[in-house]
């Protein structure tokens, strides 16, 4: 049996979950329960060999070394990773997957996947997806509608069509918008309505053909993207001006809505796609006060709050139907009733030009990650982490010296007044040494095992614009940080 093409789509910013999630660091990539990002847990969820392929994803060009490490940390190899130069929603993802795989198999069946969703009986999705293979092989293309137990008001709807078997895939009556509560509660009731997960089954030409008709200038804008890509390393580069012209649209709309070959198979997977805080507590369990914590968190006489903790000690007392994050450079408190409405939050900060709306105060590199402890007036306190294999740029700064100190693991220093005198120093835990203003320096970590150090800085220019680089294993520019 021909074996099917799961399709991550990981190109979300998320801010929904703001601060937890953010443009440089989004909901996808983050632990938010269990012992997995939710990337990595959607790719396991398809990884049986006998069923799926080796997955495609489709991400942010800023995430490449991301998705990349989060997938090689699970002993999951992608077929591909493509980046999108500009961020486009579902439909030019889609469509630039479902030409990628059929260049090379013209019977590719794809699983269309947001890479941020979460599924607590993932069992009942696969079988799902192999009821409605048959349906998808035919030239239809598949949703997965959940069967709702609640008048949600969050989740856009389907109605199913007539079928002499319920079990099997149905024909899709109509796509519904977000209802308000009344209308919610009147689809529960009818009982012919699902949830809309946002997830397809379907043949790469059957998606291919329908984009023609519906949405040709997506489908063309894509098509140009792939054929004028570039290889850059592991990953597929879609050529920038060819994808900007594609039009932000999602599947549902472009295509979804429109076409006749629209099917839809019932299923209870535990579906959530994590897009609120209300959410989230609910994945995350709540207690018989209603509340729902994650982190270090003491809730006293407090009822119906979330409370999560990214570092600090988080206490709340007599609060009710509130909503509390903290990170290491951020809090967010928030009435539970208006957390929806976090994107102006999200919004207000991007115009005052605060750097907390989009980066975290764990940077992360191809390497591994950094994050800023102290700065004051010429020195810069950081631990840097190294992941195994993991090799910083060579590189020299013209405006500060550094002194690290090994707190984990080991790492390897190459370092020298010049090219022409370089040594290399092994340091191990609680071993230290000197960078000097000017001198030439790379940190690599050559074992099996986490390293880290503690990096002080000191001089006139403490920032990462003072890198340049003389060497990179990345292929990053000359002075696009460590």
């Amino acid at each position: 049996m021909t074996r099917i093409h799961p399709v991550l789509l990981s190109g979300g910013a998320g801010t929904r979950l703001w601060p937890l999630s953010r443009s440089a660091y989004p909901k996808q990539f983050l632990t938010l329960f269990g012992a997995h990002s939710l990337l990595q847990t959607t790719a396991l969820r398809v990884g049986d060999p006998a069923l799926f392929a080796p997955p495609v994803v489709v991400a942010n060009a800023e995430h490449r070394f991301l998705v990349a490490e989060q997938l090689r940390a699970v002993g999951i190899e992608a077929s591909a990773i493509l980046l999108e130069p500009v961020a486009r929603n579902s439909a030019p993802a889609a469509v630039t997957a479902a030409l990628h795989l059929a260049a090379t198999d013209p019977d590719a069946v794809l699983l269309l996947l947001a890479a941020d969703h979460a599924m607590a009986r993932p069992d009942a999705f696969l079988e799902a997806v192999r009821t409605a293979l048959p349906a998808a092989r035919e030239g239809r293309i598949v949703t997965f509608g959940i069967r709702p137990d609640r008048p949600e008001t969050a989740y856009g709807y389907i109605k199913c069509g007539a079928a002499a078997d319920r079990a099997a895939a149905r024909p899709v009556d109509r796509f519904v918008e977000k209802p308000d509560a009344a209308t919610a509660c009147a689809y529960l009731d009818d009982g012919s309505y699902l949830w809309n997960s946002g997830n397809f089954l379907t043949a790469a030409s059957t998606l291919d053909r329908e984009m023609q008709r519906f949405a040709p200038d997506v489908r063309a804008a894509c098509a140009a993207a792939l054929a004028n890509g570039r290889r850059d390393l592991d990953f597929l580069r879609l050529d920038a001006a060819a994808f900007a012209e594609a039009p932000a649209i999602s599947v549902d709309y472009a295509v979804m809505e429109r076409t006749d070959r629209a099917s839809v198979v019932a299923c209870d997977p535990g579906w959530s796609d994590i897009g609120s805080f209300d959410a989230l507590a609910d994945q995350l369990g709540r207690d018989t006060a209603g509340n729902a914590s994650a982190g270090t968190v003491t809730h006293v006489e407090t009822s119906n709050t979330l409370a999560i903790s990214g570092g600090p000690l988080i206490t709340t007392l007599g609060l009710s139907n509130t909503v509390v994050v903290a990170t290491p450079d951020a809090v967010l408190v928030a009435d539970a009733d208006r957390a929806q409405e976090v994107r102006r939050v999200v919004d207000t900060l991007r115009a005052q030009g605060r750097e907390e709306v989009d980066g975290h105060a764990d940077v992360h590199r191809p390497w591994g990650s950094y994050r800023t402890f102290e700065r004051g007036d010429g020195f810069l306190v950081k631990q840097i982490r190294i992941n195994p294999g993991g090799r910083l740029s060579l590189q020299t700064h013209a405006h500060r010296a550094e002194h690290w100190v090994v707190i984990e693991g080991a790492v390897r220093v190459t370092l020298g007044e010049t090219l022409d005198d370089l040594r290399v120093v092994d340091l191990d835990t609680h071993h230290s040494i000197d960078i000097p203003l000017g001198w030439i320096h790379r940190l690599e970590n050559t074992t099996a095992t986490p390293a880290a150090i503690i990096e002080i800085q000191s001089g006139a220019l403490l920032s990462e614009d003072d890198i340049a680089r003389l060497d990179d294993v990345y292929g990053r520019d000359a002075r696009s940080g460590s």
